[in-house]
């Protein structure tokens, strides 16, 4: 995750994981929460459905989506790169 970017869009993959840019700062948990509300609304889902499980101090950050594997949930986000 790359915090205070231009716009909140997925950029590609690194590694097994997505990378994603957020227009929001990394204060006060505000990127963590555009992270969320992007990974909810990319998967179809509603915003509560995304969870932060790991990282929320860090720009490695591990989500899940509420009845959606990490396999699903990635081919969701990278749906309009490829």
């Amino acid at each position: 995750m790359i915090p205070n970017a231009r716009k909140t869009e997925v950029v590609g993959l690194h590694g097994d994981a997505v990378k994603l840019k957020v227009a929001s700062p990394a204060l006060e948990g505000k990127a963590n929460a555009a992270v969320l509300e992007f990974v909810a609304q990319k998967a179809g889902s509603p915003g509560r459905a995304a969870v932060l499980v790991a990282g929320a101090k860090s720009r490695d950050k591990v989500v899940r989506v509420e009845g959606m594997s990490g396999q699903e949930l990635r081919l969701k986000l990278m749906d309009d790169k490829e």
